[in-house]
């Protein structure tokens, strides 16, 4: 019964099923075939044999065609007819023999997963292949306009198709009717009124609502911007979350490809990386000279080099100023915004070219800047330049043009190579334009002069698409260019940049459409480039080579500025560039900036600048991005702060485990956050700790756009202190200390081993004891303890030596050697006898110290067996902000923020050398590692 039970219900299932047991009678035939399949030969050498056997050529010997020692010609030609044959049939064969699918002909990030029965996944240039081999295969295909929709949804949207097309047709018809009966109601003896298109309004003093989208993406956009690339980057990139925008802007944040390290090479070996950065918000300020000097020192541009001899080059145009502006807070104390770009327009008179004085006439000129700023902190300067602006004395005047221009960065050896070939002057006398085109043959935009502009117009990069590559091999060592880049005839015969001007910019925006391009390229002779008509307008651009903070060798970066409606063109002709070393210019996003930015050790707005409004909401948000996540993870395997071991008795993570928590590094009153979780260790706050002013907190609450009650205002009292500024008050003797509550960023990298995480924690080396406290006491009875042992929650008083012991040493091996042979036992002699080698245990025995009774716990002085511990939370500094391996250095880095006044003290009490030695210690973990930290 239960073998009849077992048995399959039909013979189609049985021989279905697989089987591990003896085959049965009913299974032969099919075990007969299936050990037929496995007694075949490998499928590798047949084929192999196919394509020498396709490659065979045959040919007739040249004794055929000899009849009698004498040359038959007949023959002979019978004989060359049939090696021509040969020759036919072998190239036939070879070609079917090695025939490959079309989806398997491009390259690997091109290929698809259904391009094998669909093909539309194809590139253009080969779908009609793709046709053409699925009909030979018989490959099922499915058309969408034939699919029948399977669910509701799918219904909804197919009558929803039909009833608009149906719309269209009418609204179709209902037009060309209008047409024909406009062009009868025409009166040779009537005239027209002929009025030019509506220009786009620009507010003064107030912020621009963005362009109105196209009616079947409005609803898309409704609380959002989209770039001007964004339909090219929806499809190769991931974007931020539709109902969650990025600074008001939709924005490509990382391309879909695997890319991190070819971004890497592409930024500094080969190639180039180009971003569309029209996200950053450009502003423009009129007005008299001398008030926007006042607007400008009054946003921190109050250096001596700005406003005399030195800052000429500045004031005149031909240079950009990049920097931190900042804005007055209280009294005397100034708070940072935001890094910001300015560049003058140039005036066609000599006289602004002059150092500022005290002449009202030069002071009464109009003039001209652009304020660049990253879109994080733009409401906050528009509003302070709007209040500055209004103090002023004739007033001056803002306008919001963050929809008006836009912008692409390029990095890389390749960039300058790549804009030379898109970016072609309109006019030929300009003088900008004949500098830009004679840089052929430079690999790095950081060797132009610092902060150098070229501003010129340019013809439609699509009268010339596809771009043709540039040569650039022969002008790398021209001694034409080495003149060009150390005397710079960029500051001549400088005219006004048409990007200022309002109406250039309109003109330029109404290029022709991309149909009548084409049919101006059918009409033309093939090859022939596109002559520019009068329907081409010119296009202001303005490109500026920009240094990495970092300095040394790194790459710079071009900033190109054109119209908004202008980018999209430029944007096609860089991505389908052919570089000279090969490939296109790669896509980057916004991970890709940070990346470069970590590679080049500089800091990275706003995530790195927790001092600034902007870079607390930005931290806030990460906060609560990490807690969503740890929260996603089971108990099991998620980090329990709580229970911690950082060794000699001290349990719990110090402070917030899932943030940068400077709120406990300064003791600042702990808000509810959305990191904080209940088995999270809470300490209590330092009775001495520095106050706090409520003023202080309900105006950085009020710049952060919230409410008093619900914001981060411990937090935002943190202030960003600047390189030069910490950098003075160490080399000045008789100067004052820090700012409370100011942090630096500083660039961290590991000694020897270590790789950091964000939220790590950054520990001063330890001081070491002070005297009283190891040397014992003359009237003491009892001897004083070790200090090792002292007590469970004790840290070891040689805690700072063993740190500095972890440094490599000059000499390689030496330090190594000596504690090798401390530690280690002696090696046993050979042929050594019993009695010998029980001697020699005992002295080895005797001679080491004595082991510590009782045995001290785990991670009681060491972590680990020989790791030291960690310092105590009294020498926590500050926190990484972003951390990881650098392919750029070859070993750990980090970027983060420490406090400036424990800064300033420990190289104060210890040296700089010493002084700038730090131990980093990720989140969560007991270990730390060696590092040393530098200012940026």
């Amino acid at each position: 019964m239960d073998d009849n039970k077992k048995q399959p219900a039909s013979g189609k299932a049985a021989d279905s099923k697989k089987r591990k047991e003896a085959p049965s009678a009913a299974t032969g035939t099919k075990n007969q075939n299936q050990q037929g399949k496995d007694s075949r030969p490998p499928a590798r050498p047949q084929k192999r044999v196919k394509f020498q056997d396709a490659r065979n050529i045959r040919s007739q010997p040249s004794d055929a065609a000899l009849d009698d020692g004498k040359l038959d010609l007949q023959k002979f030609l019978n004989a060359r007819e049939f090696e021509i044959r040969a020759l036919e049939t072998s190239m036939r064969r070879c070609k079917s023999a090695n025939a490959t699918r079309v989806f398997q002909q491009v390259p690997r990030e091109m290929r698809r997963r259904t391009a094998s029965h669909n093909a539309k996944r194809v590139p253009k240039r080969l779908r009609d292949r793709a046709k053409r081999e699925m009909m030979e295969d018989n490959t099922p295909t499915v058309e969408a306009r034939k699919r029948r929709p399977r669910t509701t949804r799918a219904r909804i949207r197919a009558e929803n198709a039909k009833r608009l097309e149906k719309l269209a047709a009418k609204k179709r018809k209902k037009a060309l009717q209008n047409e024909a009966e406009g062009e009868h109601k025409d009166e040779p003896g009537k005239t027209t009124i002929q009025t030019r298109a509506p220009r786009p309004k620009i507010r003064r003093d107030t912020l621009n609502e963005p362009p109105k989208p196209k009616s079947k993406f409005k609803k898309r956009q409704i609380n959002k911007t989209w770039l001007p690339t964004h339909l090219w980057h929806a499809k190769r990139a991931t974007m931020t979350e539709p109902t969650k925008p990025l600074w008001r802007f939709a924005i490509p944040l990382t391309p879909t490809q695997k890319c991190y390290r070819p971004t890497h090479r592409a930024s500094g070996q080969k190639g180039t990386v180009f971003w569309d950065t029209s996200y950053m918000s450009t502003a423009r300020l009129y007005g008299a000279a001398g008030g926007i000097e006042q607007v400008l020192k009054a946003l921190g541009l109050v250096h001596e080099s700005l406003w005399g001899n030195r800052g000429r080059k500045w004031r005149t145009g031909t240079r950009t100023w990049s920097g931190m502006v900042s804005r007055r807070q209280g009294n005397s104390r100034r708070r940072d915004i935001g890094p910001a770009m300015i560049l003058w327009n140039p005036t066609p008179t000599a006289e602004t070219a002059a150092p500022a004085s005290n002449n009202t006439e030069q002071k009464k000129i109009q003039r001209q800047i652009l304020i660049r700023t990253h879109p994080s902190c733009f409401l906050e300067l528009f509003d302070e330049l709007v209040k500055l602006a209004k103090l002023q004395t004739p007033q001056v005047h803002i306008e919001d043009l963050r929809f008006e221009i836009g912008s692409i960065e390029l990095t890389g050896p390749g960039s300058t190579e790549t804009l030379l070939a898109v970016l072609q002057p309109y006019h030929a006398e300009e003088r900008h334009g004949q500098v830009f085109s004679s840089l052929v043959g430079v690999t790095n935009p950081a060797s132009l002069p610092k902060d150098a502009v070229l501003g010129f117009s340019i013809k439609d990069p699509r009268l010339s698409y596809p771009p043709k590559r540039v040569d650039t091999a022969s002008k790398v060592c021209d001694p034409a260019l080495l003149d060009t880049l150390t005397q710079w005839p960029g500051e001549e015969r400088v005219k006004p940049y048409g990007l200022f001007d309002r109406d250039v910019r309109l003109k330029a925006s109404s290029l022709p459409p991309q149909k009548s391009i084409n049919r101006r390229k059918g009409a033309s002779i093939p090859g022939q480039e596109m002559q520019v008509t009068a329907a081409d307008p010119p296009i202001p651009v303005i490109a500026f080579a920009s240094r990495p903070a970092a300095g040394g060798q790194a790459q710079g970066t071009w900033t190109l500025l054109a119209p908004w409606k202008c980018i999209l063109p430029i944007w096609y002709s860089i991505v389908h560039y052919p570089l000279s070393t090969g490939g296109n210019p790669r896509l980057g996003g916004l991970n890709e900036q940070r990346q470069i930015a970590f590679e080049q050790g500089t800091a990275w707005f706003p995530g790195d600048f927790l001092g600034t409004n902007a870079g607390v909401v930005w931290e806030m948000e990460q906060r609560a991005q990490r807690k969503k996540a740890w929260d996603r993870r089971p108990k099991g395997k998620r980090i329990e702060w709580a229970s911690l071991d950082l060794g000699a008795g001290r349990k719990g993570e110090i402070g917030d485990g899932l943030a940068c928590d400077f709120e406990h590094l300064f003791g600042l009153p702990t808000d509810p956050s959305p990191s904080s979780s209940e088995d999270q260790s809470t300490s209590n706050v330092d009775p001495n700790a520095m106050d706090v002013h409520p003023g202080e907190e309900a105006e950085a609450a009020a710049k952060l756009g919230k409410a008093h009650k619900d914001t981060v205002p411990s937090l935002a009292t943190v202030e960003q202190m600047k390189k030069t500024e910490f950098n003075a008050l160490i080399s000045s003797v008789d100067s004052g200390r820090p700012p409370p509550r100011s942090i630096i960023s500083v660039n961290i990298t590991f000694v020897a081993r270590g790789v950091a995480n964000a939220c790590a924690r950054i520990y001063r080396l330890p001081s070491r004891p002070s005297a009283t406290t190891t040397v014992p006491s003359s009237e003491a009875e009892v001897p004083a303890t070790d200090p090792v042992a002292a007590g469970t929650g004790s840290l070891p008083a040689d805690l700072r030596d063993q740190w500095l012991q972890k440094l490599p040493s000059k000499k390689s091996g030496s330090r190594s050697s000596k504690a090798t042979t401390a530690h280690s036992a002696p090696h046993m002699p050979r042929d050594v006898g019993q009695g010998t080698r029980k001697e020699l245990m005992a002295k080895s025995l005797l001679s080491g110290d004595p082991l510590p009774y009782p045995r001290p716990a785990a991670n009681q002085t060491d972590i680990g067996g020989g790791h030291p511990l960690c310092p105590g939370e009294e020498d926590l500094i500050g926190f990484v902000t972003a951390g990881a391996y650098s392919l750029s250095e070859g070993k750990g880095t980090a970027v983060g923020a420490i406090s400036a006044e424990k800064a300033f003290d420990t190289i104060k009490e210890s040296g700089t050398k010493e002084g700038r030695l730090c131990i980093v210690r990720n989140a969560g973990e007991n270990v730390g590692w060696l590092a040393r930290w530098e200012l940026v």
